[in-house]
């Protein structure tokens, strides 16, 4: 991806995230289709030896294309629109690999995140993947805007923090269509994952299925949980 190709706006907001991180764009591709992600290339900075498994509260888990988001975004991409103008949320998106997956198969995306820099990382891979309409936001789930009901929400990797669970299922009360669906992936090691389904099982039918992928020399087990209202 040659950043001079860029639209103006994105090429300047592509210049100030060079100021502060060293990024690059890397092609996902799936299922012979291809997005480009803007990624901070050098992540030891942020890690400093830490597994961001365990220290979940010092490790910014924006910066990292988690292996999880991957195969949520192969997933998107084997779930097109059933309908048109079909609506999708990606919370806490981080990159936005997964979202950005979401509208190359057809959906209307609103990517968040809950710090406007990680937004301008959203917007120019948007760019330069040649993807349109795609909308970044912020969304505190602590105090979250009020927004339309969406058809399908989505999110890799953010059950990090316990004291997050409420506030998360409060926000799928109120932002998840009557008829919706929510799609989660997580790796099987992030142990706070049961603890949340269990929860949220009081309120949603739940369906658990597993893929395993190659990444880094080791074999990952992502774990997809697969949520509706129950009747």
């Amino acid at each position: 991806m040659d950043p001079a190709q860029l639209p103006e706006k994105h090429y300047a907001r592509l210049r100030e995230i060079r100021k502060t991180y060293k990024v690059d764009f890397r092609p996902l591709c799936l299922r012979g289709k291809k997005i480009q992600v803007l990624q901070v290339t050098d992540l030891e900075p942020f890690l400093a030896g830490k597994d961001p498994f365990q220290d979940v509260t010092e490790f910014p888990s924006w910066v990292k294309l988690w292996e999880a988001a991957m195969i949520l975004a192969d997933l998107m991409l084997a779930t097109p629109p059933t309908k048109e103008g079909q609506t999708l949320l990606e919370l806490g998106a981080g990159l936005g690999a997964s979202g950005l997956a979401a509208a190359l198969a057809g959906h209307r995306v609103t990517l968040t995140d809950y710090e406007p820099h990680i937004l301008d990382f959203q917007r120019v891979s948007a760019a330069a993947s040649g993807l349109k309409g795609v909308e970044c936001r912020l969304l505190d789930w602590l105090k979250p805007p009020s927004l339309s009901r969406f058809d399908t929400i989505i999110g890799a990797e953010i059950l990090f923090r316990e004291d997050f669970f409420v506030p998360l299922l409060n926000i799928f009360r109120s932002l998840l269509a009557e008829q919706g669906v929510i799609y989660l992936a997580h790796n099987i090691r992030r142990k706070s994952l049961p603890k949340f389904l269990l929860l949220a099982e009081k309120e949603y039918e739940i369906t658990v299925s597993t893929r395993k992928m190659r990444s880094e020399g080791q074999e990952q087990t992502i774990i997809v949980s697969r949520l509706t209202r129950r009747a």
